[in-house]
């Protein structure tokens, strides 16, 4: 029952269970740097629902105050409204430039309204979504939508008819891009969109050439401010947050207002119809990508294929060889110490007893399942003891301490040498 090392031998192959954990290990850096990329770009990208996003009085990253001096040195009046109503009933007579950095902010029961302006005005939207597009009743729809924003000449992809896209050249606009019918202007490989839709409403697909982190990059200087400058007036709507449902069934300035009436356009929503319940949803949601989702239910779906793989698996043991060889009494010295930690003496006297009867019935030639009073008269007849005596060895009572333990051991090593004496007793050898 012993066996020695030989460190001779060579060493035993690697395993394929540890060269599965020496790939995953790597695989797992390389995911959780994919991911720790994902959240940091997620995180790096301008949000249109914080305070201060575009804002013309606003100095940070995402901020729009060196714009605004821009137009300012150009000599263009700018006037900030937190609100959509303020926003309309501002507007004169005359032309004007809508300047809308968050649409998606505005209520949609106010969304309508942005293209009811004077003949000659230009409405300018960042980034609207398909619900602003449908609010708005604009033929355009947003189709691709890139990692990052790409600069690119305006006439990458076709003729670009704007001039001041013309004149700005490369910018960084290609981000999202639009879809619309042949009439449409388009520019940027479809990035920015010009439409005649009551008033000139010009949509653009990334933020970038109006921030102060951005403004300076390729031509988004001349970009931003050809559309936002010229001869008219501009109205900058700074919303701070989601904009409150507008009061009355169908709101639009008039004279009681204190603004300018305004026509209404053919051919919108009926003017008896209730406005829409507010669709706002999560902007988790629109935080990631649409894959960057599909991936992450991909790696949990993984993850739970590896935790089931790697689980216990039910059903009996499989054995296995041993890698070495230990003395069979290390392994029952180290399992009566486990007993004695526990105090597991009904434990210990079980596995005594059942190993006494596995000696006694062969020798006895009973089978496995004999009445336990027929082993004991059995083993009395045969050892010449007190059949009452025979019982209580074999199917007795737990030992209640140490001692007691130690004198059933004893008594069943001297009951089973009497009728099935150890393989080595009386060998010459």
């Amino acid at each position: 029952m012993t066996a020695t090392l030989d460190p001779a031998r060579p060493a035993a192959p690697t395993s394929p269970r540890r060269r599965w954990h020496r790939m995953l290990v790597p695989l797992g850096l390389a995911v959780l740097l994919i991911v720790t990329t994902l959240v940091l770009h997620a995180v790096d990208q301008p949000d249109p629902t914080d305070r201060g996003f575009l804002s013309p009085v606003a100095t940070g990253d995402d901020g729009g105050s060196r714009l605004a001096e821009a137009l300012r040195a150009q000599g263009v009046p700018i006037r900030r409204e937190t609100d959509t109503r303020q926003a309309l009933r501002a507007v004169g007579p005359g032309p004007v430039t809508l300047f809308v950095p968050a649409p998606e902010l505005v209520h949609p029961g106010t969304l309508a309204a942005l293209t009811v302006l004077p003949g000659g005005s230009r409405l300018v939207l960042v980034e609207p979504s398909r619900r602003v597009l449908t609010g708005l009743a604009l033929p355009l729809e947003p189709t691709d939508r890139r990692w990052a924003t790409r600069a690119l000449p305006p006439d990458a992809d076709g003729p670009c008819r704007l001039p001041e896209a013309l004149r700005a050249g490369t910018a960084a606009v290609d981000h999202q891009r639009y879809a619309g019918p042949s009439p449409v202007d388009r520019c940027y490989a479809g990035a920015l969109r010009r439409i005649s839709w009551g008033a000139e409403v010009v949509v653009i697909g990334a933020s970038d050439p109006f921030r102060n982190d951005r403004i300076d990059e390729w031509g988004n200087r001349s970009l931003a401010t050809g559309l936002l400058g010229g001869d008219r007036p501009l109205v900058w709507l700074d919303l701070p947050g989601p904009e409150p449902a507008p009061t009355g069934p169908s709101w639009s300035p008039t004279p009681d207002d204190g603004g300018t009436p305004l026509p209404r356009r053919t051919g919108g929503r009926a003017d008896d119809r209730a406005d829409p319940a507010p669709n706002w949803h999560n902007p988790l949601w629109d935080a990631f990508p649409p894959w960057f989702w599909a991936v992450l239910a991909q790696l949990a779906l993984a993850g739970l294929l590896l935790v089931l793989w790697r689980a216990r698996r039910l059903g009996p043991p499989v054995p296995e060889p041993l890698p070495v060889t230990v003395h069979s009494a290390e392994t029952v010295l180290g399992r009566a110490r486990l007993y004695r930690r526990a105090g597991a003496r009904d434990t210990a006297a079980a596995t005594l007893r059942a190993a006494a009867l596995d000696r006694l019935l062969p020798r006895l030639n009973l089978p496995p399942d004999t009445p336990a009073d027929e082993v004991a008269a059995r083993v009395a007849a045969h050892a010449g003891a007190d059949p009452e005596r025979v019982a209580e060895l074999l199917h007795g009572a737990t030992p209640e301490d140490d001692r007691e333990l130690l004198e059933l051991a004893r008594d069943l090593d001297a009951l089973t040498r009497t009728l099935a004496p150890h393989p080595t007793e009386g060998d010459p050898r």
